[in-house]
């Protein structure tokens, strides 16, 4: 059986899924053969696997910086909310209903043999399991029905490692804190901490590194400096306060010295100004990542009105909640600031939910979201019905409008749009099925994943150009997988750096 280690976390968004994907990564460099595991986890980015199943993309992510293929196994568990009191339940890969948390809770304990299982088939294929808690083992109102954080570790008898992050102030009251809750056979599962995305001298944070160790009991494994690397995000809390999806400083400068070196300057004289909807129940916006690798793109998010401006092009992403989104759309004044924009010469694009926005009409009869009908913002020549049904495969296509870009990526929707205008989006290489529909100045598509391959995100871009009166670029992204791989090495390499790498395969028990 496999060795294990757990990285739990303080609260949310400290870091743990990216921490994950670089132990996994480095242990894979390492010449291991390793695994991640989240036995439970909530989030609305997605992925369907070869054999039609769903997961998290951070299971996903993870699972790539293993070099293995993403199994739904590493995700037994996961939960994509569709209100603030509920979530849409999926257990090894499939659906098995809408619950209301009290409900769920209900049901959790019944779960672990799936968990388990789970568990124990990867444990038997390979040296290191890299197991990811969720939220914080802190929260004490939910410590008895524990299936994800020191519960998981009791049933595995993991070791544990705690993530705090300074970044938004307050470590040491986050770690502290942390393990003065726990119990005491849970602080004993505790092998150290690390502090998270640290920015400044080092020097001046070591007399609170000594400090932390008397306080915890357990060494600081390491002080992991601030990545501003682009990686698949867990969730929308990832999202910057500025809302805009940008490359770091020393990212652009190598993108920049890269586009001079083939004679050009795109970067500084083309950018094109992209929005992106933030609507409440955002899905899958890690779609949208790949876009930031093209030189003339500039990538935000918007969530009212009067933060629109004049966008070149506007997306309208993926939703867990296609029907109350598009209320709070009309509610917000959203509608007819995109409408509008549309009519000013703005190029729409609508994926997945947004797609089933932008058509004439949304009808619910057996109440799969809102229930009844909506009126959509009806830019689309298209009707969509919702059925029980969810449609979850992968797809390689052809996309005919946009330079007959090739695309791959993969359904994860209920309903059936019918369209009665227009043309295809794309049309999948092997089966020959049409998907989506594109009118003038607006486009919708079920696909996820469409900007992957970078053939789309160049056709776009040149489309785009060209309409402003300025020359097309030609220019094709690197494969989106590429830059995950080169960008998964880089973090790799300076956790590696930062950690006591000796002594958590020591406790580990490998060395």
């Amino acid at each position: 059986m496999a060795k294990s280690i757990m990285i739990q976390g303080t609260m949310s968004n400290v870091g743990k899924s990216i921490l994950a994907a670089a132990l996994c990564r480095i242990f894979y460099r390492d010449g291991y053969r390793v695994a991640p595991f989240k036995s439970q986890n909530m989030a609305l980015n997605s992925y369907v696997t070869a054999d039609g199943l769903e997961m998290s993309r951070a299971q996903v992510l993870q699972a790539e910086a293993s070099g293995v293929e993403p199994d739904v196994r590493m995700n037994p568990i996961l939960l994509k909310p569709t209100g603030d009191m509920g979530s849409q339940v999926i257990v090894n890969g499939k659906p098995i209903g809408d619950m209301p948390a009290r409900e769920y809770f209900k049901i959790k304990k019944s779960l672990i043999p799936s968990v388990m299982e789970a568990y124990d088939s990867l444990a038997l294929e390979n040296d290191i399991i890299v197991i990811e808690g969720a939220g914080s083992p802190a929260e004490i109102n939910l410590r008895k029905d524990d299936i994800v954080n020191m519960g998981l570790a009791g049933l595995l008898d993991a070791p544990v490692i705690l993530v705090g992050d300074i970044d938004p102030g307050g470590v040491f009251a986050q770690l502290y804190g942390t393990m003065e809750l726990l119990s005491a056979d849970e602080r004993d599962r505790v092998i150290g901490v690390i502090v998270n995305k640290f920015r400044g001298d080092m020097g001046l944070f070591e007399p609170g590194v000594r400090e932390l160790e008397k306080l915890c009991g357990v060494p600081v494994l390491g002080v992991v400096p601030y990545m501003d690397i682009e990686l698949d995000a867990e969730d929308s809390l990832s999202m910057t306060s500025g809302g805009n999806l940008e490359r770091s400083s020393t990212y652009e400068v190598h993108e920049r010295t890269f586009f001079k070196k083939r004679g050009t300057s795109y970067v500084l004289d083309h950018t094109l100004d992209v929005a992106v909807i933030r609507h409440p129940h955002i899905a899958n916006f890690t779609d949208l990542t790949p876009l930031t690798l093209h030189p003339a793109l500039k990538v935000r998010y918007v969530d009212s009105a009067k933060n629109l401006g004049t966008p070149d092009m506007l997306i309208l992403p993926g939703t867990k909640n296609t029907m109350e989104d598009l209320k709070w759309l009309y509610d917000k004044g959203m509608a007819d600031a995109i409408i509008k924009a549309h009519g000013a010469g703005c190029f729409i694009l609508g994926i997945c939910g947004g797609y089933q926005m932008m058509g004439e009409i949304l009808l619910d009869p057996d109440h799969i979201e809102a229930g009844g009908e909506m009126r959509g913002l009806s830019l689309l020549p298209a009707t969509t019905f919702y059925s029980k049904d969810k449609k979850r495969l992968q797809c390689e296509a052809v996309c005919e409008p946009f330079n007959k870009a090739k695309i791959r990526g993969y359904h994860i929707h209920n309903g059936v749009t019918k369209v009665h205008g227009g043309e295809a989006f794309c049309l999948d290489t092997s089966t020959g099925e049409a998907d989506g529909c594109v009118v003038e100045g607006a486009a919708g598509t079920y696909l996820h994943g469409l900007f992957d391959t970078g053939e789309l995100t160049s056709a776009l871009a040149d489309m785009l150009l060209v309409k402003k009166g300025k020359k097309a670029m030609n220019f094709v992204p690197a494969d989106y997988a590429s830059d995950r791989e080169r960008n998964l090495d880089i973090l790799a390499d300076t956790v590696r750096e930062s950690l006591d790498m000796e002594f958590l395969y020591e406790k580990i028990g490998i060395k």
